[in-house]
C-alpha cells in the first residue's frame, strides 16, 4: 500500500497518537541520495518522525525541520515536512558502512553519534519559529525524539522508528508510531501503554505483518479503544523549483554573480533534496545581473 500516516485518540481522552508507514518515501530518499544501508535506516528514522511531527501543524504552509547532529561517520542528518506529512532530506555521508550489531541489526546510533544535539524547527509564519534543542541519549534517533518531548515540551511519549533493508539495499517496510499522554493520564494509563509497547515488539515487524499504520496503533495500544481521527496519504516531496534556484543565484550578490559568469561562463544547480537539476546559461545569468542592477 502507498506510505500513510494516521492519528488517534483513546475513547477515554487520556492518550493521543500517530502512526505512519513510510517504504516508499524512504526508498525514494535512497535512490535520490544512493545511501548504503546505514543511512537508509537512519534518514528513514528521520523521514518518519519529521513527517507524524509536521502533520501536527495545521497552519497553510508550516513546516517542520528535524535535525541530528550527533558527531557520528554519518555527518549532519536534516528531515523537513510540510503541514500535510510531506518530506525530503539529507545526510552528510551516504556512503558509509558500519559492522552489524551484535544483535545483527544495523547499527545506527555508532553512525549517527550521540556527541551533539537533536535540533526541532517549526515555522509557523510568524516572526520568529521556533527553535527546541537537546542532547542526543544515543543516536538511534526514537529515545532522542522521545526526550525531546519530555525535555522540551513536558509531553511524556513514546516513539518507535525502524527500516528494513532488503539483501538489495532496497527497503523492504519503514515508519513509525509516536503516543503521548493528555493531561490527566494516570499510573494505570503509563502502564497500559508501556505494556503495549512492550508487547507489540519492533516496528519493522510490526509493518511486514501489516503495512496499515492503522494496525501498528491499535497492536501497540491494544488495550484502549481507538478512535481514528485522520488518515492521509504522505509521499517524499520537494518544493524546490527554477524559480528557487534563480532566487538563490540573485542571493549570491552581483560581484559573486558576475565572477560565476566570467569564471564558468554559466551554472548547474542541484537540488540538495531531490534529484532536480537545473541548467542557466551564461546568457541567463547575464539577465539575472540585469536585473539586479536596475533594482539597485
Amino acid at each position: 500500500m502507498s506510505d500513510q500516516l494516521v492519528r488517534a485518540i483513546t475513547r477515554d481522552g487520556m492518550v493521543k497518537a500517530v502512526a505512519v508507514s513510510a517504504r516508499e518515501l524512504t526508498e525514494r530518499a535512497r535512490q535520490i541520495h544512493k545511501t548504503l544501508p546505514v543511512a537508509t535506516a537512519a534518514l528513514g528514522r528521520m523521514l518518519a518522525a519529521a513527517s507524524m511531527m509536521g502533520n501536527a501543524l495545521k497552519e497553510d504552509g508550516a513546516s517542520l525541520t528535524l535535525r541530528i547532529q550527533g558527531g557520528g561517520p554519518l555527518g549532519s542528518l536534516l528531515a523537513v515536512s510540510d503541514n500535510c506529512g510531506n518530506v525530503r532530506g539529507t545526510v552528510d555521508n551516504p556512503a558509509v558502512e558500519l559492522p552489524l550489531r551484535p544483535d545483527g541489526k544495523l547499527d545506527v546510533g555508532a553512525a549517527v553519534g550521540s556527541d551533539g544535539t537533536l535540533t526541532v524547527i517549526r515555522d509557523l509564519h510568524m516572526k520568529e519559529p521556533y527553535v527546541g534543542s537537546v542532547a542526543l541519549l544515543g543516536g538511534e534517533i526514537a529515545e532522542d525524539l522521545a526526550a525531546y518531548f519530555v525535555e522540551s515540551e513536558q509531553i511524556p511519549t513514546a516513539c518507535g522508528l525502524g527500516v528494513l533493508v532488503d539483501r538489495d539495499q532496497s527497503v523492504l517496510a519503514a515508519g513509525g508510531y509516536l503516543i503521548q499522554l493528555l493531561p490527566g493520564a494516570g499510573e494505570d494509563v503509563i502502564g497500559k501503554v508501556e505494556g503495549g509497547v512492550m508487547a507489540a515488539g519492533a516496528v519493522t515487524e510490526l509493518l511486514k505483518q501489516n503495512a496499515d499504520p492503522e494496525a501498528m496503533l491499535r497492536a501497540v495500544l491494544s488495550d484502549f479503544e481507538l478512535d481514528i481521527l485522520e488518515k492521509s496519504p504522505v509521499a517524499y516531496r520537494c518544493d524546490c523549483s527554477r524559480e528557487r534556484m534563480e532566487r538563490a543565484l540573485i542571493s549570491l550578490g552581483p560581484e559573486e554573480l558576475r565572477a560565476m559568469i566570467d569564471e564558468q561562463g554559466g551554472a548547474e544547480l542541484t537540488c540538495r533534496f531531490c534529484d532536480n537539476v537545473q541548467v542557466f546559461t551564461k546568457a541567463e545569468l547575464e539577465g539575472l545581473l540585469a536585473h539586479m542592477k536596475k533594482k539597485f
